[in-house]
């Protein structure tokens, strides 16, 4: 094995650890309670290690750091290679962060007949561990591989322990997904080839293929970017290549949505950054106008169908297929400030749109039911509930003070001068935003109580009583367990809102590095930020 970075070993212990705990859970899943405490235990030390792997980091440093590597298949060039930039790194300290709140929060959930808690965690674990593994590899035969297992563990979770349509939204999901990664290996192989062409040798690293296939010509680079961008526009997901993602949100159980639409759809967005703009550039240059249709489209329409939606889980799916929008707009615009905002918002859209799903699923555990025309008026019996939900709520319309606007923000003032009428389209969604999430915390939350699984003695404080039966059931306001767990993520969503500084720090040089091995120039540069090309 040959290390470039004293810190190689925190990425390898990032990369295993979850996989050890995997298995530690699976061998004591023959006891519940204890397969839960040992799932929380390894997924706190993960975010531990997080937090040293983000201490560790230089940002001034190299591109690539706590990188380590070794040969797995020499003949054709395939290396077991992980590294982080600060790209990676802040995915990464997400995925620790949310992977401990979605054991606490399923802490007491009830499961399908015949299935474990034990199985459950062990896979939300191993997700984890493929997750970090496709954020951090350097290979792309690796990068290949690992994005399309993770989807083995995602596709047992939504279709064992989901709703009454899981399987069907599980192989919805893996179809889409798995196609998409079939497309992307064509292209993959398509590298390759042109390394072997160029250098009379065949490399999958990827700071090799930049500088190959880069060079390509422009007819070369558009078919091997649509390869890659087929798979990426699948997973972020852009309209009209997004159907998987409402069917996939409503059947999931509440805390495998939190990874499904925080971490996973990531992937999609990210692969933009590290693999189209640096190996494609003139490709990038482009198409993006076709990109950047697809992103508006996907503000509108999600904010539209959002704003309609009877379905609360369906609501959070259409929710992020508009912010994502925002992220695709902020990356095709081609500017630092607008690729900044997007990596922020990715990370923002993962604690705001994670906390409110979380949130949802405490209504919905209160409710026991997920349309939004059986709830009213629980504010006046869970008002910390409430109150959870609004910050979330205002987060995700990206209320100034929260840790979204700044993202935002960051987008659509850098995309304005590259792309003002995509920005201009885009500020709509800004509106819709306001409008769906205020009409959702209204029907929750406000107006006359009613709602028959929100009962409990007729008339008394915390209370419901649905008038047409008079059906009666006990409600509380959250525990301390449950407000332990949203806690973390209030204190992000305010304190990120104010000093956004430490995650700015961390991205931004590796958005410099994109920027520059695209070729692009920055319309928005100033005097103190010039973009400094190596």
């Amino acid at each position: 094995m040959s290390t470039s970075s004293t810190g190689s070993w925190l990425l390898a212990a990032l990369l295993l650890l979850p996989v050890v705990g995997a298995a530690v859970v699976v061998a004591l899943r023959g006891n519940d309670k204890t397969a839960k405490s040992a799932a929380l235990a390894f997924s706190l030390a993960e975010f531990v290690l997080a937090v040293v792997a983000w201490v560790q980091f230089e940002p001034g440093g190299a591109r690539l750091q706590q990188a380590f590597s070794f040969d797995w298949i020499p003949a054709f060039g395939v290396h077991v290679s992980f590294a982080v930039d600060g790209i990676a790194l802040v995915m990464i300290a997400v995925i620790g962060l949310l992977v401990p709140l979605v054991i606490g929060a399923g802490w007491v959930d009830k499961l399908p007949e015949g299935r474990t808690k034990g199985g459950f965690f062990a896979l939300i674990l191993l997700e984890q561990a493929l997750t970090v593994g496709v954020f951090a590899a350097t290979d792309v035969f690796l990068f290949y591989v690992l994005f399309e297992i993770m989807l083995i563990p995602m596709y047992f979770l939504i279709g064992s322990y989901g709703g009454a349509r899981r399987q069907y939204a599980a192989v919805k999901f893996f179809l889409y997904s798995f196609l998409g990664g079939l497309i992307m290996l064509a292209s993959v192989i398509g590298c390759y080839v042109l390394a072997v062409e160029q250098n009379g040798t065949g490399t999958f690293e990827w700071a090799e293929l930049v500088k190959v296939v880069s060079t390509a010509p422009l007819e070369t680079q558009v078919w091997l970017f649509l390869g890659f961008f087929a798979a990426f526009a699948i997973k972020a997901p852009l309209v009209p290549l997004h159907t998987w993602l409402p069917d996939a949100t409503a059947e999931a159980p509440i805390g495998v949505a939190v990874l499904l639409v925080g971490i996973l759809d990531k992937v999609g967005t990210f692969g933009f950054l590290r693999y189209l703009l640096p190996m494609f550039p003139l490709a990038s240059k482009e198409l993006a106008p076709l990109v950047l249709v697809l992103a508006v489209v996907g503000v509108i329409y999600g904010s539209m169908l959002a704003t309609g939606q009877r379905d609360i889980k369906r609501f959070l799916a259409y929710v992020s297929i508009a912010h994502f929008g925002f992220i695709a707009l902020g990356i095709f615009a081609f500017s630092s400030q607008a690729m900044v905002g997007s990596v922020t918002y990715m990370v923002n859209h993962s604690i705001a749109t994670g906390m409110l799903i979380l949130v949802v699923g405490m209504v919905i555990a209160r409710g026991g039911s997920t349309r939004v025309a059986d709830y009213g008026g629980m504010a006046k019996l869970t008002p910390v509930l409430a109150a959870m939900l609004l910050i979330a709520g205002l987060s995700s319309m990206s209320l100034p003070g929260t840790n979204s606007f700044v993202s935002e923000f960051l987008v659509l003032i850098g995309s304005f001068p590259n792309a003002p009428v995509y920005t201009i389209i885009a500020t709509v969604g800004m509106v819709l935003a306001a409008l769906y999430v205020l009409w959702l915390y209204q029907r929750i939350m406000q107006g006359p109580v009613r709602g028959d699984a929100l009962v409990g003695a007729a008339g008394g404080p915390g209370t419901m009583v649905d008038p047409a039966v008079g059906a009666k059931k006990a409600i509380a306001d959250l525990s301390g367990r449950e407000k332990l767990v949203l806690a973390p993520l209030v204190v992000l969503i305010v304190g990120l809102g104010f000093f956004p500084k430490p995650v700015l720090d961390v991205v931004t040089p590796a958005v410099d590095a994109t920027m520059c091995q695209a070729a692009l120039a920055d319309p928005v540069q100033s005097g103190e930020r010039q973009l400094q090309c190596r």
